[in-house]
């Protein structure tokens, strides 16, 4: 099993926005085999982050989905950059 976390650092007083729009492709994700298991958001640490949590078998799924991402993503994708300064991605292995 791996996990998934794409985390950004969003634009100042932005995070209600991009928690609105995830909640839009939430679906869509989890249709194309994507779930997006948990939004997380700081409590400490640098301010205005987000976490997207998914839980995968396996890196293949994750290839699949990356390469062909469902269908009106593009569009939701294209409203939540502007609100975004920065992202990264972490894959891990669960071991327990």
């Amino acid at each position: 099993m791996i996990i998934v976390r794409d985390i950004f650092q969003l634009q100042f007083g932005k995070a209600r926005d991009v928690i609105e729009l995830i909640k839009e492709g939430r679906e869509l994700f989890k249709a194309a085999g994507y779930p997006i298991d948990r939004v997380l958001t700081d409590i400490t640490g640098e301010y205005y982050t987000l976490i997207m949590e998914s839980r995968l078998e396996n890196l293949s799924e994750l290839e699949t989905v990356l390469g062909n991402p469902p269908a009106g993503w593009r569009d939701i994708y294209a409203r939540i950059v502007p609100l975004v300064k920065s992202g990264r991605r972490e894959i891990l292995r669960e071991v327990e």
